[in-house]
């Protein structure tokens, strides 16, 4: 199984259970997982579907 490095928002304390966990895949997608959850589901974007999503993020666009 290949080793992934999980990154936390900034604003997420390190020592709180309560966080999405995010990582990039060698073609550019992200994988997201429930930092409560690490072993259970992980949701996949392609790259222009997580561009499209930041870029909404920082639009201010809520969901």
């Amino acid at each position: 199984m290949e080793q992934r490095t999980w990154k936390r928002p900034m604003r997420c304390d390190n020592s709180s259970p309560n966080c999405v966990e995010v990582s990039a895949t060698p073609a550019g997608d992200r994988l997201v997982r429930d930092s409560k959850n690490p072993s259970g589901p992980v949701l996949e974007f392609t790259a222009d579907e997580w561009s499209a999503f930041e870029g909404s993020i920082r639009a201010g666009q809520t969901f």
